[in-house]
C-alpha cells in the first residue's frame, strides 16, 4: 500500500475523531450547536471524503490495471486536502466568536479543500484515461 493512501485513510480516521467530539460537545452543551457546520464538515469531508480518496487511489488502478497517473499529487492532495478541511473547520468555529478572523480562515479553507478536489479529480481521470498496458504474451510449446 502507497504511503500516501495509508495517510489518506489515517487522516479520515482523525477527522472521524474530530467529528465525534465535536458531536459530543453539541450532546452535551446544547449551546454548542453552533459547530454543527464544523461537525458537518469534520465528518463528511474529513471522514467520508478522505476514506475514498484513500481507497480510490488503492484501488482504481488495480481495478483498471494502469498505474496512477501522478502519484506525487496523490500525496499532494493529501496535504492540501487535510490543510484545507482544517482551515474550514477552524474558520466555522473561529465565525461563532469572531466572525472578522473566523471568515477568512474559512476562505482559504474552503479554496484549499476545492483544490485538493480538482488534485484527485485530475489525477483519477487522467489513470482512467491512460491505455491499457499490453497482456503478456502466452508462452508457446516448443516442437
Amino acid at each position: 500500500m502507497d504511503p500516501f493512501v495509508r495517510r489518506f485513510i489515517r487522516s479520515s480516521l482523525v477527522w472521524l475523531g474530530v467529528g465525534v467530539l465535536i458531536g459530543v460537545g453539541m450532546a452535551v452543551h446544547p449551546a454548542a450547536v453552533a459547530f454543527r457546520t464544523a461537525h458537518m464538515h469534520a465528518n463528511l469531508l474529513g471522514f467520508v471524503s478522505m476514506m475514498i480518496f484513500g481507497v480510490a487511489y488503492h484501488v482504481i488502478p488495480r481495478f483498471t490495471g494502469r498505474p496512477l497517473h501522478n502519484p506525487r499529487g496523490a500525496a499532494l492532495h493529501l496535504w492540501v486536502a487535510n490543510a484545507g478541511l482544517a482551515g474550514m473547520v477552524a474558520g466555522f468555529i473561529l465565525r461563532v466568536f469572531r466572525p472578522e478572523l473566523g471568515m477568512p480562515v474559512l476562505a482559504v479553507g474552503a479554496v484549499l479543500s476545492a483544490s485538493g478536489a480538482m488534485l484527485f479529480i485530475h489525477n483519477i481521470w487522467r489513470t482512467l484515461d491512460a491505455p491499457a498496458p499490453r497482456p503478456a504474451a502466452l508462452p508457446t510449446l516448443a516442437r
